[in-house]
């Protein structure tokens, strides 16, 4: 297996949300709605900056006040890293807009 997949694969890792062109819950929120987020693992040289497309069955979403920006969002989606197929795992609290997060291969 890849070498950063393994090791994004073992334990939770700190993750903060990538957004452009301002960091903010509503900015989130609209990623969110389109189905689509960038998840930047900070504990990697120079930070690995995923773009996961979320599963919206998996996700949860019902401790989010996006508005008040408050609570947290559970976001499970799908990717491709260095041609390994995984599930990125991220639990974010909408204050700091970073949280806990790892990858999970997914068997193929």
């Amino acid at each position: 297996m890849n070498e950063l997949v393994q090791r994004l694969s073992e334990g939770q890792h700190p993750v903060e949300v990538s957004l452009r062109p301002e960091k903010t819950a509503t900015v989130f929120k609209e990623s969110i709605d389109t189905g689509y987020v960038h998840i930047k693992f900070t504990d990697t040289k120079g930070g690995t900056d995923l773009g996961v497309r979320l599963d919206p069955e998996l996700s949860n979403f019902n401790e989010a006040d996006f508005e008040h920006q408050t609570g947290k969002v559970h976001l499970v989606g799908n990717l491709t890293l260095n041609y390994v197929k995984v599930q990125c795992i991220a639990d974010i609290n909408l204050e700091t807009l970073e949280g806990k997060g790892y990858l999970e291969p997914i068997e193929q």
